[in-house]
């Protein structure tokens, strides 16, 4: 999960409280004690969750809290956390939805659509845009061609294909002329 504004930052910092709850509760359950197993289990999930949503707060606020002055540097791991980036990127600009929205010339529900999908929506053409209105340059990129996964990638298409194919046959079949 990524917060990608103030009131899923709200909303972020109520959980975390939660499970911070929880886990004063947990170590404080006798009974359950009575099973390390099983109270070693529900502590560590709870502290896993308290982590994460620990994690996911200082990001924000890291962005939200960055000198203006000095560029940003957001890690990218993968071409599909590109879109993370940009709301990061949008984030450290302090710079809203409608903002960007005005800048690119478009409408404020245009860019929470991009948002919302984490730019499934977005054409290549947006992207760059929005790249381009947020400031965003890549240093460095080294990209990794996996052989193996193509070859994956490959025959789950040609499986699925070949089912498309055949249910289209049986259509044929079924329906009358």
């Amino acid at each position: 999960m990524m917060i990608k504004n103030e009131q899923q930052y709200h909303t972020t910092k109520q959980w975390l409280q939660r499970f911070e709850q929880s886990l004063i509760e947990i170590d404080n359950n006798e009974s359950l004690k009575a099973e390390p197993i099983r109270w070693q289990l529900h502590y560590d999930s709870c502290q896993s969750q308290v982590e994460e949503l620990r994690e996911e707060i200082a990001e924000y606020e890291r962005l939200i809290n960055c000198d203006a002055k000095q560029p940003i540097k957001i890690k990218v791991e993968s071409f599909n956390k590109l879109p993370n980036a940009l709301i990061k990127a949008r984030l450290a600009a302090k710079m809203s939805q409608k903002q960007l929205a005005e800048t690119l010339g478009i409408d404020e529900q245009r860019v929470k659509e991009y948002e919302d999908s984490d730019y499934q929506c977005a054409s290549f053409v947006e992207i760059l845009e929005v790249v381009t209105v947020l400031g965003v340059e890549i240093e460095t990129a080294i990209v990794k061609v996996d052989f193996e996964e193509i070859e994956v990638v490959r025959k789950i298409a040609e499986k699925w294909h070949e089912e498309q194919m055949n249910a289209k046959q049986q259509e044929q079949i079924s329906s009358p002329l």
